[in-house]
């Protein structure tokens, strides 16, 4: 392979990057992609060359300004994951306060009983059926839970939200995201809506009221930020529970060292987020003029594509990266992104994820797979990194 190759991911690129990854990294760490929908872009593959891309401002965020006809989803596109300073600055600044890491801990005493909550109700349908599928039961419903009650959305719509989110984020047919993307969007209206007419305690109802300086956000501000809270708010933490505990089970002996000693949990969710993290490729960038990166000159008006799942597995940042180690050391992960698009929700995630884990290896001290690994779907997403099912026994 050489830098010229275009490389087109096809279906076992879903199911393992990894692979891939590696090639690319040695021999490709630039290098111009096809994606499953046919949309032409250049991957950053190795650590020295992504974690400088993430905060490169010649690489920009701006939807709006490459994609004047953005299409139906432009009513939840206008949020600080696709603006750039000074839009992204103003935007973030309306809404950091509600996840401060002071905030974020004033929280563990509800996550801790909704997870206490779930693994009940796991454990009584494990007693009926014998096996149970851990992301329906436990991931999804978690973090969906908790960002919900905390934005202020009602129970009866959650489950259309899986879906919609599921559908938005995947590699579906244009017309099921479209009519996804439609619904999604008359959903979040109507909320944002209601909050400013009938406000609550929760966050959404705040940030609709925000101000700083003087500064609101809009009504359609208002509704992309919540699409980007509630489908990053959960999406995230599914996938860190859904991959990291997979990589529990495939791994006995770092399950036992978490089972000896249960301190280690918060830092083995470090570890679960550089193995095999819940995002793969970061969100489009766009290059403003053209950018060498890795000693390769990406054009102006390129889409480029970091993937922070390669980064996280270079041997050139960490020893032996293919090898799960709970008590490794893995500061400086770029799962949460970095710079100023650093995932504002981190500290949310980390502390569900550290409940979580907790809570599985407390309640579940036998659980194991309820299948072959192999067998085992993966999304078809190239931004998300996480599976379809995982079903296991206890």
């Amino acid at each position: 392979m050489t830098q010229a190759d275009t490389v087109e991911l096809g279906a076992t690129f879903f199911t393992d990057p990894h692979e891939l990854y590696e090639t690319l990294r040695q021999e490709a760490p630039v290098t111009p992609v096809i994606t499953p929908e046919g949309m032409r872009a250049w991957v950053v593959s190795r650590y020295e060359d992504a974690r400088p891309a993430l905060t490169d401002p010649r690489l920009s965020k701006d939807v709006a300004r490459f994609h004047e006809d953005f299409p139906a989803g432009d009513v939840l596109a206008r949020h600080m994951l696709n603006s750039d300073p000074p839009d992204h600055t103003r935007l973030r600044k309306l809404v950091s306060r509600a996840f401060t890491v002071r905030a974020i801990a004033r929280m563990r005493p509800r996550i801790e009983e909704i997870a206490q909550g779930l693994a009940d109700r796991m454990a009584a349908k494990v007693d009926r059926e014998g096996v149970v599928d851990l992301l329906d039961e436990f991931a999804f419903p978690l973090p969906m839970t908790v960002i919900c009650e905390l934005l202020g959305v009602p129970d009866g719509e959650r489950d259309d939200f899986r879906g919609w989110s599921n559908t938005i984020l995947s590699e579906a047919p244009q017309e099921e995201h479209d009519a996804a993307v439609v619904a999604m969007a008359d959903f979040l209206t109507r909320l944002v809506a209601e909050k400013g007419a009938h406000p609550g305690e929760d966050m959404l109802s705040a940030i609709v009221k925000a101000s700083e300086d003087g500064d609101t956000l809009s009504a359609r501000e208002a509704t992309s930020m919540a699409f980007l809270l509630l489908v990053a708010g959960h999406e995230t933490t599914v996938n860190l529970i859904g991959n990291g505990a997979l990589a529990l089970l495939r791994h006995p002996d770092q399950l036992a060292a978490l089972r000896a000693d249960p301190e280690l949990v918060p830092n083995a969710v470090e570890e679960f987020l550089r193995f095999d993290g819940p995002v793969n490729l970061a969100t489009f960038r766009y290059t403003s003029e053209p950018v060498e990166i890795g000693g390769t000159t990406i054009p102006e008006g390129q889409i480029v594509l970091v993937s922070l799942v390669s980064a996280n597995r270079d041997p050139g940042r960490f020893d032996d990266p293919a090898r799960l180690d709970v008590t490794r050391d893995a500061a400086g992960h770029v799962a949460f992104g970095h710079g100023i698009h650093h995932c504002l929700g981190a500290p949310l995630a980390r502390l569900e994820g550290e409940i979580a884990f907790r809570t599985l290896l407390g309640r579940f001290p036998s659980l194991v797979l309820a299948g072959e690994p192999e067998t085992l779907g993966w999304r078809r997403s190239t931004l998300i990194r996480g599976l379809t099912r995982l079903p296991v026994r206890v």
